[in-house]
């Protein structure tokens, strides 16, 4: 029910706020606006003011909404109010009306990023785990425990890192770029810094997922090695874990933090099990020796080891947290990143560099809104800001039916001075709802594909 609840106010939210955009814009312009809708089908609730010509209609399928303007080509209209109607507005009005929505769009992720910026949310610190085997991060000497101060990609300057968060997004997008990252890290609060060159490099991947991060080196925030709840049918179980049972060694290895623990246990496949045998396990204040042997099991068709039990405390947190000034200017900053890395991956996509497993469906952002609901109201505000971004950034883009492709025509018009004649018109709305449909399919066999696989 919380899933379905917070998908419905999320939808609600941004496409009344799109569609709020361009009705206020097209009232400014002097054109008369008849309907205001949000979603489509059958009316719910309808109310119009008794001096006012529009009508503000909230209808039963909530992907979309429409405003409804005085438009000759549509239906006639009187002489004495053509100057409503928005066909005969000036072509920077016209323009003004249709980019209005997806820009109001990108205007609400920067309130929503300010808010949260202002009010403060709780992220792991940037203490690194040890890396992944084999990684960019271990070829770079990174062994885990260091906390990272500052980070740059490619030639930029250096900039404070505040939380483990903030590291994530500098790796991905300069992974995307192609790009190295350094990092000022130390080993101890107040220690001597020292600087780390992570030489990413062309990924064979433009995928900005699980593997990427696994290639980097840096999957996690430094965790204590401790077991978590335990299933009662799992490996754990069986050889005698506990709930707050701390790992100090698996075999000869010994464990220094949770993702080294389960980097191990996943790597138990029945060749080289490093996870299986004598654990050295601190209980209580004593030290225990316990077998444990993990199950092995299928993840995307490739065996890993699984003990049936959570690995892992919770990482040590902070708060970020900016004034008044900082918190704007970082919430513009991060619109701007994420609207920015949103166009890369399309584009990425569309020449074939990017799986076009990125595409998410409604059914994927109905869970996501789910999850970040349970999370409290920073984190939905957080998810609320991302697809906010989204729907501002895909409208914008130049595919006829949606707003970007009408202000395409508008440039067109605006260079030739002419208009797009209707044959042509025609032609690229068909070709616009094709390829619409076209990615809406795409988005929803991924989004059936996640839920049954």
């Amino acid at each position: 029910m919380l899933t379905i609840l917070a998908f419905v106010f999320a939808l609600a939210i941004l496409i009344a706020v799109h569609e709020y955009g361009h009705y206020r814009v097209a009232v400014a312009c002097g054109v008369r606006v008849l309907r205001f809708s949000v979603g489509f089908g059958k009316t719910l609730f309808r109310w119009q003011a008794k001096d006012s010509p529009t009508e503000f209609v909230i209808a039963a399928f909530p992907l979309g909404g429409y405003v409804r303007m005085l438009d000759e080509r549509e239906a006639p209209v009187a002489p004495h109010e053509r100057h409503l109607a928005f066909n005969n507005q000036p072509l920077a009005a016209r323009a003004a009306i249709v980019a209005a929505g997806p820009l109001v769009n990108l205007l609400l992720a920067v309130v929503l990023y300010t808010l949260v910026n202002w009010s403060g949310v709780q992220q792991a610190s940037a203490v690194l785990a040890r890396p992944v085997a084999g990684s960019v991060a271990e070829k770079a000497g990174l062994v885990g425990g260091e906390r990272v101060l500052r980070a740059a990609a490619g030639a930029e300057t250096p900039t404070d890192v505040a939380s483990f968060d903030d590291l994530r997004w500098l790796l991905a997008q300069a992974a995307l770029h192609g790009e190295n990252v350094s990092l000022d890290v130390e080993r101890e609060p107040g220690g001597r810094a020292r600087s780390v060159l992570l030489e990413l490099g062309p990924q064979p991947s433009s995928d900005v997922d699980a593997a990427l991060f696994r290639r980097i080196g840096i999957v996690g925030p430094l965790t204590r090695p401790e077991i978590g709840e335990v299933l009662p049918d799992g490996a754990a179980a069986a050889a005698g874990l506990r709930k707050g049972d701390l790992v100090r060694s698996v075999g000869d290895i010994a464990v220094v933090d949770g993702q080294q623990l389960r980097e191990l246990i996943r790597g138990a496949t029945g060749k080289t099990d490093p996870a299986g045998g004598v654990w050295q396990v601190e209980r209580e204040g004593k030290v225990l020796a316990l077998t444990v042997t993990p199950q092995v099991v299928l993840e995307n068709g490739n065996p890993i080891g699984r003990i049936g039990a959570y690995v892992g405390a919770g990482p040590e947190t902070v708060t970020v947290r900016y004034g008044p000034l900082d918190g704007a200017w970082q919430g513009m900053v991060r619109t701007w990143e994420v609207s920015t890395l949103t166009l890369r991956m399309i584009g990425r996509m569309i020449i074939g560099e990017a799986s076009l497993k990125n595409l998410n469906g409604p059914l994927t952002i109905a869970d996501y809104a789910g999850k970040s609901a349970s999370l409290g109201l920073t984190q939905y505000l957080l998810f609320l800001a991302l697809i906010s971004v989204s729907l501002g950034v895909l409208n914008l883009l130049p595919l006829p039916v949606l707003d970007g492709g009408h202000l395409m025509y508008y440039l067109w018009e605006a260079v030739t001075g002419r208009g797009v004649t209707e044959i042509w018109m025609e032609r690229l709305q068909r070709g616009g709802v094709a390829v619409l449909l076209l990615m809406m399919g795409i988005a929803l066999f991924n989004d059936l594909t996640r839920i049954l696989g």
